[in-house]
């Protein structure tokens, strides 16, 4: 991997969202499980999210700040405006969807109630094929 200061290391990236894959994947075998292996997977799940949801909103910026003008990451306060600028230049499918991703992300400090905790695990299966689409978007332009 080029290690320039022109590109990108995607290798956390690529880490987390691994890691948020094989979360996922636990989770979706654990049904026998009892109640207390299922909370700590849930919560397996929960933490790899809101790690691989962070690392993918810093890297879209990353990106943009390095392939776009100056003028266009002034302009980017918010990270409802990040993820349309990204929508724009095609990094990502859906803005809509990751304000979303956005919202269940804030909640992962709530996480002690279990209903916002099942909740946000959901999200987080949800969230997967977004992060692997964007991953993959940004290996075709490096």
């Amino acid at each position: 991997m080029d290690s320039s200061p022109d590109t990108l290391d995607l290798t956390n990236l690529k880490n987390a969202v691994a890691a948020l894959e094989r979360a996922v994947k636990v989770s979706t075998q654990s049904e026998g499980f009892d109640a207390e292996t299922c909370e700590v997977i849930r919560a397996g799940v929960i933490q790899s999210f809101a790690f691989t949801y962070e690392l993918c909103w810093k890297f879209m910026k990353r990106w943009i700040e390095m392939n776009t003008t100056p003028a266009v990451v002034e302009v980017m306060f918010t990270k409802k405006e990040l993820f349309r600028k990204s929508a724009e230049l095609n990094l990502i499918i859906d803005p809509v969807t990751w304000f979303g991703f956005s919202a269940a992300r804030n909640k992962t400090s709530h996480t002690y109630d279990g209903d916002t905790a099942n909740n946000v695990a959901a999200v987080a299966k949800e969230f997967l094929p977004y992060a692997q689409d964007f991953l993959a978007r940004l290996e075709q332009r490096l």
